[in-house]
């Protein structure tokens, strides 16, 4: 699970980019103008704890064990364990604080979701495929409700020795091959080295097309059994320092790094029951300097624990669905490893506008009971438009939408707003022609999922 669960460090507009708009007013809150938005740089690394194969690729970090000074008694061997079909998920938080030009640019907090399954694993637990899914979320102040920045899904595999197989198209996670245990025992005071790696989204402002990778050699130290929150555990400290000097990438929109430095300095607690970390925390440093002479840097503080989730009985949930909508028209239940999502097609609102319109509230009446029976599982409220206007306004206008409908499902006692979850995708995903009147209306949407995790 280690590595920073961080989140989107996008650089200020006078520096090259537009900013991802978010609602003008989501759930009575104003957003920020876009010159006070904070910036962000994604660094979801949470999934550290299981795996997914890539048979392309091949895992190339080792460890290496560094003689202890003086050896300590009850040595322990470190080795991670995996069986199929156990769901995780992953909740973290990092306070962030942005820097340019050496002057304080914004503060923010970033709270992100992992869900992941291990997909299939060694009859013995040496290894373990993983399927996972990563969000990052920003909630304003004064708001309980969190608007999902990011999502991505991500697949890979994890041996015993916690060394990873992964496709490199995949972003996530971010910081990899962290931690790496040598292939022996191990007593507290023991110290030994392994290569690392971080790699970043650079796309939205930037325009660097690939995952961008930042290599590194991270220094363990074995620490000895520990507690925390009054669970016992074997803590283990992390560290390692960054100077890299890349070469330009393939392709670029205007400005591109020159060099990169910083640091990281973990705690991780390993939990010997589940043969993961259970929980982590970290202070970090990471600045840019960008081939137009400007200078950005981010220092912060991360934490996140791994909770053991209740899987979703997907079909008991879709059929119980199907029954509560089968009265309403334009309504569709659908499942999906994600949870089970309620999609309202050809939903109406008054025009050009995020204002539901009256006929709506019978669905969202009938919704929000539903989601009452469902009180320990979160929402993801996901708005979509036709195909009309710009990009940018189509996202804007989508993530309204999501907003507004979860804004009237709490009202109409849905549950508590801190269990919802809004995006906007814009006219990204379409379910029918936009070429067509029918299949505009069917594209301009609200989906409700239930989520599994």
């Amino acid at each position: 699970m280690p590595g920073r669960p961080g989140s989107r460090k996008e650089v200020p507009r006078e520096i090259g980019g537009p900013w991802g708009l978010a609602p003008a007013d989501i759930l009575g809150m104003k957003q920020p103008s876009p010159a006070s938005r904070p910036s962000f740089l994604l660094a979801l690394a949470l999934l550290a704890t299981l795996a997914w194969t890539a048979p392309w690729a091949e895992a190339q970090s080792t460890a290496q064990a560094i003689p202890p000074a003086s050896a300590a008694p009850a040595p322990y061997r470190f080795a991670f364990h995996y069986s199929t079909g156990d769901r995780f998920r992953i909740l973290s938080t990092v306070e962030e604080t942005a820097y340019l030009n050496h002057r304080l640019l914004n503060s923010s907090t970033i709270s992100n979701r992992i869900a992941f399954s291990v997909a299939d694993a060694a009859p013995d637990g040496a290894w373990g495929y993983l399927k996972g899914n990563f969000i990052t979320e920003e909630t304003l102040v004064g708001q309980t409700v969190a608007m999902v920045t990011e999502n991505y899904d991500s697949e890979f595999r994890r041996d015993a020795l916690g060394r990873y197989t992964i496709d490199p198209k995949y972003y996530m996670p971010v910081v990899r091959n962290v931690p790496v245990f040598p292939d022996r025992a191990l007593s507290p005071g023991d110290t030994w080295v392994a290569p690392g790696e971080e790699r970043h989204d650079l796309r939205r402002v930037f325009g660097i097309p690939d995952p961008y990778a930042i290599p590194f050699e991270c220094r363990y130290r074995y620490e000895g059994p520990a507690s925390l929150d009054g669970k016992a555990y074997r803590l283990v400290t992390a560290s390692y320092t960054i100077f890299y000097q890349p070469p330009p990438p393939r392709a670029y929109a205007s400005i591109y790094p020159i060099q990169i430095a910083g640091f990281s300095e973990q705690k991780i607690w390993w939990d010997e029951a589940l043969g993961q970390p259970g929980a982590y925390s970290e202070r970090f440093k990471l600045v840019f300097d960008w081939s137009d002479g400007r200078n950005i840097e981010y220092r912060g503080t991360a934490e996140a624990k791994i909770v053991e989730a209740q899987a979703m009985d997907r079909a008991a949930v879709t059929a119980q669905a199907d029954k509560a909508m089968e009265a309403l028209p334009d309504v569709k239940v659908s499942s999906s490893e994600l949870g089970v999502t309620i999609s309202l097609e050809k939903i109406q609102f008054l025009p050009d506008s995020a204002v539901l319109r009256a006929e709506e509230a019978p669905k969202i009446a009938a919704i929000a009971a539903l989601l009452a029976k469902y009180p320990d599982r979160d929402i993801l409220v996901t708005g979509h438009t036709a195909l009309a206007g710009t990009e940018e306004g189509r996202k804007l206008l989508s993530e309204e939408r999501a907003a507004a409908v979860t804004k009237a499902l709490i009202a109409a006692g849905a549950g508590a707003a801190s269990r919802f979850h809004i995006q906007g995708l814009g006219a990204t995903k379409p379910v029918a022609d936009n070429s067509t009147v029918e299949g505009m209306a069917r594209n301009r949407r609200v989906e409700i999922t239930i989520l599994e995790n």
